[in-house]
């Protein structure tokens, strides 16, 4: 096992450059050997010098960067042979490239490459432009790129996957808009300097305990200081009209003027007005048309148009849903699949009290509980209008025909060309994702390790079913998430949303389902029979590390960073403090296995399919995992 040495800290590193590790003032020889005998040279891909080239042809007036030159290495041990290159090991550890009058753009791209890199400072100089992708960089603890020309908005989730980011200092550039939020989500953040910008609106709620000196002055930001901030000193809030609450001046509620309340009675009571009006046509309407006698109905999906979440759940039933006669009959049928299900028809669903359990680009879900009956699951598919009538009944028979202990089975659907809907019964233990991410709102327990190490079996297992009763599918499940894995009382997970890619519209598909996620389809826009095994490894991180996927996060397209990257950015040696979700619980008897289980994660979810395993490798060394360390039951 290979250990990472500290270097010893030179007196000449500045402060905005003292993010290196520090380490006694010598080092015993054996363990310098040990040190070089790990350094690994890579044997394909650009060296430093080529990458660190291609930084300097990305940059104007880079006159400066003329000792940048093929005759000797950037780095020899700790002394650096290039102007602006800090050396740790022979490695390129940080570029300080300040006051040389620079402009252009960066190479982020050619940076990421650097994976020694640990800060980078570019201040004082005269680059401008949008906001570079500097999240690329993950293995950052210091950037800095003060007193510049960058302009424009910096994206909400630019900054998510730099875990190790401990110094940033954007100040005295010409950035707007909002501060993104994704900097309150950076766990070692120490120093944060945003000062001298055109931020607008409110200041995030920094929770980071780590979080020590914070400058916000001289934008244009408005409304209550976060209470976590208060005893940051006052200077740090100056020069924006619109804060106040400590350490600035309390907030004051401004009582409504006299004119104002005048203004919104007269429009509560013009309101009222019409309010009424509506409910006696509707009622003198209703006598005159008598409806078909559907009452309370609550579970008309929403409405079609723009992509979006949705938290209503109950709106209106449309008159197409009731109409009479024996076309209303044949509407309001469902088609069942299970023989020992009780039956109902969609108007006892449409008579149930629904509540709306999720809303997205995929489907809408909604639990409806009917009266002295079953509590089901009804999910409206938003993507499957293009299907026909025999095909569609073909692809739920066969899916119907699936039994297995892991896999959430199909009850009925119900087909019309403008709407498809699937029922399932309702799991009371909700879902992965929701006991991962949202348990402690719910006052629920962590999961432990033992029940998460049972949780990934269990979906192995369902996913190897899938690839077996299903091998004409190039991905049987084609959408493997947290919030697809339901979980009964004894945790035993339930795989929900397999088998759907053959009746998605393929024009959307590419937008909304897991496996065109995957680095395949990103790269060279195909999915293979080892895409769900990614989407597995991601599962695998996921529920290990309690951290959500970025890849996910983004509608139409793969996030600039995912997990698995962030994981491989961490040293093994600091895994189990740095990786590993601390709700485990005590995991001190158990931390070879958990790595063990990691390591399969990242080989499943590996970028490149040839090194990726396929399922059949990965569902035996899943099993092959233990609760406890040398553990030969």
């Amino acid at each position: 096992m290979c250990v990472r040495l500290a270097p010893p800290r030179h007196k000449s590193t500045q402060d905005n450059l003292s993010m290196a590790p520090s380490g006694a003032r010598w080092v015993p020889i054996i363990f310098i050997i040990i040190n070089i005998h790990c350094l690994v040279v890579p044997s394909f891909g650009a060296s430093e010098s080529e990458l660190l080239f291609k930084v300097k042809e990305s940059i104007e007036d880079n006159n400066a960067l003329l000792s940048w030159n093929s005759s000797t290495p950037p780095c020899d041990g700790e002394h650096s042979n290039w102007i602006g290159i800090v050396c740790y090991a022979g490695k390129v550890w940080g570029l300080k490239l300040e006051n040389m009058g620079l402009k252009g753009a960066i190479d982020v791209h050619s940076l990421k490459e650097l994976t020694n890199l640990r800060t980078l400072s570019i201040k004082n100089n005269n680059f401008e432009g949008s906001w570079p992708d500097f999240n690329l960089l993950v293995g950052l603890k210091g950037l800095y790129i003060s007193n510049n020309k960058f302009s424009g908005e910096i994206p909400a989730p630019s900054f998510q996957g730099m875990q190790w980011l401990k110094k940033l200092d954007l100040s005295n550039n010409q950035f707007s808009s909002s501060i993104p939020t994704s900097l309150i989500l950076l766990p070692r953040l120490m120093t944060l300097r945003l000062d001298g910008n055109k931020f607008t609106g409110t200041i995030p709620h920094f929770q980071q305990k780590t979080l020590k000196s914070l400058n916000v002055a001289n934008n244009q930001l408005h409304g209550q200081i976060p209470p976590t901030l208060s005893h940051m000193p006052a200077s740090s809030f100056a020069g924006n009209g619109g804060l106040c609450g400590a350490p600035l001046e309390a907030c004051q509620s401004n009582k409504p003027s006299t004119i104002s309340v005048i203004v919104v009675a007269v429009v509560v009571g013009v309101a009222v007005i019409i309010v009424i009006g509506v409910v006696i046509f509707m009622l003198n309407r209703r006598k005159r048309h008598p409806t078909a006698p559907v009452e309370n109905p609550t579970l008309t999906p929403p409405k079609k148009g723009a992509c979006r979440d949705s938290d209503d759940g109950s709106v209106r039933s449309t008159s197409s849903h009731v109409s009479t006669g024996s076309r209303r009959g044949d509407n309001m049928k469902l088609t069942f699949i299970k023989d020992d299900t009780e039956r109902f028809d969609l108007t006892e669903l449409l008579r149930s009290s629904a509540e709306l359990l999720g809303s997205g680009c995929f489907s809408s879900s909604y639990k409806a509980a009917m009266v002295n009956g079953p509590k089901m699951v009804v999910k409206r598919f938003k993507a499957m209008n293009n299907v026909g009538r025999e095909e569609f009944q073909e692809h739920m028979r066969r899916i119907g025909r699936l039994k297995h202990q892991n896999l959430l089975p199909l009850v009925a659907y119900y087909y019309r060309r403008e709407e498809k809907l699937l029922v399932t019964d309702f799991v009371d233990n909700g879902s992965l994702a929701i006991r991962l991410h949202g348990h402690q709102g719910l006052g629920q327990p962590s999961l432990d390790w033992p029940t998460r190490l049972k949780i990934i079996k269990g979906i192995a297992k369902g996913l190897e079913y899938l690839y077996k009763e299903m091998p004409s599918l190039i991905a049987p499940h084609g959408h493997l998430k947290s919030s697809n894995v339901l979980l009964t009382e004894s945790f035993e997970p339930l795989l929900n949303d397999y088998g759907l890619a053959p009746v998605i519209n393929q024009e959307l598909a590419h937008d909304i389902m897991v496996v065109y996620k995957s680095p395949e389809y990103i790269q060279q826009g195909r999915i293979t029979k080892k895409t769900d095994v990614w989407s597995l490894g991601i599962l695998i991180l996921e529920t290990l590390t309690g951290k959500i996927p970025a890849n996910f996060l983004y509608q139409g397209k793969a996030s600039k960073e995912d997990l698995a990257k962030w994981v491989e950015s961490v040293v093994p040696e600091e895994w189990t403090s740095e990786v590993f979700d601390k709700e485990m619980g005590s995991t001190k008897n158990s931390e070879g296995e958990i790595v063990k289980l990691l390591k399969i994660g990242l080989a499943c979810c590996e970028a490149d399919m040839d090194k990726r395993w396929d399922l059949k490798e990965a569902i035996e060394k899943i099993q092959e995992v233990k609760e406890r360390d040398h553990d030969d039951a």
